[in-house]
């Protein structure tokens, strides 16, 4: 009772007064311009320190750092969770602004205008944090829908590379989940997240460190399903492991919230700096 009644005393996210978009750009590129964010209390650094970033719609972009370096926060910007930042972040802005001085007003639609409800529909999220619910494996996969389309759960399983698993319980997709997926490995939650963000067949893509609890082999083949799925979607993928974050069109290495290189997998490792160091291993192994 004490933590539904914290809710009901909450704001609401929506500001009453304002009136947010209801449409989107059809460029789904994303901007950030001088981008900062402080945790709320006295004392604290910024976690993200004047960044400057153009997503490419259509393309996977990978974020790499050490722990702490302002990665899952980026994530969270984006996703409306954390919304006291500094710098702009706009939907729809070309690369160009980059290189201005001041993004001019017509390039793209400012990100604290987007309608949040609209934002979140067509966003799909793995996070570290994922909830699964106390209810079955259908209902958890398609969250939110009255019918549930049979085909669409079984391709998304199968991305996620859990379908085997699925059809192995009993009652299939109707199998009773426990609270917070008692029962699962947490591999098996994992993938369980990856397929709902699959069955949603969103417009973008976040995906927070998604295959770290997976073996080799199940790594290996969800990477290859997701290859194919991400075809044409904007992607963020935050990730320590090369497997994952060597085939993206743009690698950013974050350090301490700032941004020190970018470039595709082949550039950043014969730059032999941040990013090398941090996959350096990853690479003895690989070879």
């Amino acid at each position: 009772m004490e933590r539904l009644n914290e809710i009901h005393q909450l704001e609401d996210e929506e500001d009453p007064q304002k009136i947010y978009s209801p449409h989107l750009p059809d460029d789904k590129s994303i901007l950030m311009k001088n981008l900062s964010f402080t945790y709320p209390g006295a004392g604290n650094e910024p976690v993200i320190k004047d960044i400057n970033l153009y997503i490419p719609q259509g393309k996977v972009t990978a974020i790499v750092g050490i722990s702490g370096s302002g990665k899952t926060t980026l994530l969270k910007l984006l996703l409306k969770i954390y919304e006291q930042y500094e710098g702009e972040i706009r939907v729809g802005a070309s690369d160009n602004s980059l290189k201005d001085l001041k993004i001019k007003t017509k390039d793209g639609l400012r990100f604290e205008n987007i309608n949040h409800h609209l934002w979140r529909q067509i966003c799909g999220a793995v996070m570290q944090d994922g909830f699964i619910f106390n209810d079955t494996i259908a209902r958890n996969i398609a969250i939110g829908e009255e019918i549930i389309e049979y085909s669409k759960l079984v391709q998304s399983s199968q991305t996620a590379n859990i379908y085997s698993f699925i059809e192995s319980l009993p009652n299939g997709f109707y199998t009773q989940l426990g609270a917070e997926g008692v029962g699962l490995s947490q591999g098996q939650k994992q993938r369980l997240l990856i397929a709902r963000a699959v069955f949603k067949n969103p417009e973008y893509l976040f995906f927070d460190e998604a295959t770290n609890s997976l073996d080799a082999n199940n790594e290996k083949e969800i990477i290859e399903n997701m290859d194919k799925f991400f075809k044409g979607k904007t992607v963020i993928v935050v990730a320590h492991r090369l497997s994952t974050v060597r085939n993206a069109d743009k690698i950013v290495v974050l350090d301490y919230g700032e941004i020190v290189e970018e470039g595709t997998h082949e550039y950043l490792t014969s730059l032999k700096g941040k990013y090398y160091e941090l996959v350096k291993n990853q690479l003895e192994l690989g070879t």
